[in-house]
């Protein structure tokens, strides 16, 4: 009897990740932190005044499976057409609030769920106790949002430039403002482009508070170089129980974002959504075109959202062990004679057939299947 994938990590305790005992607070009606899961965010990048363009963008990251959305408030025109898009859509939405407070007050007016703040723009301390009002009197909360390129002037003057130490004491210092105003619906972020940094700096805010942490690796860059900087940035991070919720910002369209962000937590074990695909790099023994294969089916299932794991090798070296942990498997043979794996054991052969059609149509029944069971 094959041991089924999700008993594998009831009897491997090495595959776990202890997180971090924190504080839950709630984003909406999206619980961050405690025992909830980790939530994806991403952000828009239109312009927040395009109140049909920005619901659309927002509807796209919906579609892949996005938690919470953030949208940038610079002034009036955007935080006014907060309310229709609010409205419009089905996850909370945060408010990105930068140099002027006020827009915070109404944004939180709107109905925003969260108000993104930067301590080292926001301004005065008073003008920060303006926006925790306004967070209390609408049942918003907040997020102290620490930027190594943003420190307020006098840490910099006193640490010389942005460390971890620096970008810890602005956050606990502003933490310490809201405390003070009786204020404990908040999360902290103290991110960096810079890897190092940004670890070190999360590492020891992860000591020093017990308030859920937003991680990232602040603009990270393109698709490629972007998704490598935050997987080992955040993999780091969560690898050691750190992270209550994540952003993974690139410069790349915003579903690319949330999909990245599904699979850095998904390589973890931390979340399972869609189809996980394991397959080899190929070599001399393959007996079909793996790496076309792969691309064409990760097209093909994006629609999936049972988790789901598939293995795709392309010789009997490797295949057969593979299959063994995944709900489908294929293992290519000689004379275009390719075995099948169902829930980890061989189950048929497929002879001259279309790979791509036969694994859509396995893995298509096998998510019906489980989705059927789960109302049972």
């Amino acid at each position: 009897m094959m041991t089924n994938t999700n008993d594998i990590k009831a009897v491997r305790p090495w595959k776990m990740i202890n997180r971090r005992k924190c504080r839950q607070i709630m984003v909406g009606n999206v619980p961050v932190g405690g025992d909830a899961p980790i939530t994806v965010q991403s952000m828009t990048n239109t312009l927040t005044a395009d109140v049909q363009g920005t619901i659309e963008q927002i509807r796209r990251m919906e579609t892949v499976g996005v938690d919470i959305a953030r949208c940038s408030c610079p002034d009036e025109e955007s935080t006014a057409a907060l309310k229709d898009i609010i409205k419009a859509v089905s996850v909370p939405i945060v408010a990105d609030i930068h140099f002027h407070y006020k827009r915070g007050i109404e944004a939180a007016e709107a109905g925003a769920a969260c108000l993104r703040i930067n301590p080292g723009n926001i301004g005065s301390a008073d003008r920060v106790a303006e926006i925790v009002k306004a967070a209390k009197d609408h049942n918003c909360s907040i997020r102290i949002g620490v930027n190594a390129g943003s420190l307020e002037t006098e840490i910099l003057e006193k640490y010389g430039e942005p460390c971890p130490e620096a970008m810890v004491e602005s956050a606990l210092a502003h933490a310490k403002i809201l405390e003070d105003h009786d204020f404990f619906n908040f999360k902290i972020s103290v991110k960096a482009s810079d890897v190092f940094l940004s670890v070190e700096a999360y590492r020891q805010l992860a000591a020093a508070c017990d308030y859920p942490l937003h991680i990232g690796i602040t603009e990270a860059g393109g698709l490629r170089t972007g998704t490598v900087k935050s997987a080992v940035g955040m993999g780091l991070l969560l690898g050691q129980g750190i992270g209550d919720t994540i952003r993974v910002s690139l410069s790349a369209e915003v579903e690319e974002e949330v999909r990245v962000g599904y699979e850095i937590l998904k390589s973890l074990g931390l979340r399972s959504r869609g189809v996980t695909i394991v397959s080899c790099p190929t070599c001399a023994r393959k007996r079909y075109d793996v790496i076309k294969t792969v691309q064409i089916l990760e097209e093909r299932l994006a629609h999936i959202t049972t988790p789901i794991t598939v293995s795709v090798i392309g010789c009997v070296v490797n295949g057969p062990g593979e299959a063994m942990h995944t709900d489908i498997g294929i293992t290519g043979g000689g004379n275009n004679t390719h075995q099948i794996y169902i829930k980890g054991v061989a189950d048929h052969r497929l002879k001259d057939g279309d790979v791509v059609e036969h694994l859509v149509e396995l893995v298509e029944k096998r998510a019906a299947e489980i989705e059927s069971e789960k109302t049972k």
